[in-house]
């Protein structure tokens, strides 16, 4: 069957990993961190925090969208994180 064709297969929370990058000194990464934190604590997914000034392809990529939030690498949300929304990520 043509990968097109297939129907993207359900992850289990526990397996999705949810990266919040942002900067030091940012009040809406503190605010995007408690979102991410809490959500993942009630999901079971995974998460990291990874810093844009430490990090220069991230700094190219995202500098003008921080706080930046990636499910298993791929760009989910930026600037606010709504909790429900990263929840029904997670769950799909």
């Amino acid at each position: 069957m043509s990968p097109l064709l297939r129907r993207k297969e359900k992850k289990n929370p526990a397996e999705r990993m949810v990266t919040l990058v942002g900067k030091p000194g940012c009040h809406l990464c503190d605010e995007a961190e408690e979102v991410v934190a809490a959500v993942c604590a009630e999901t079971g997914a995974g998460w990291e925090k990874k810093d844009i000034s430490q990090d220069e392809e991230l700094y190219r990529k995202y500098w003008e969208q921080i706080p930046v939030v990636l499910v298993d690498g791929e760009q989910h949300t930026f600037w606010r994180v709504n909790p429900d929304r990263l929840r029904r990520a997670l769950a799909g």
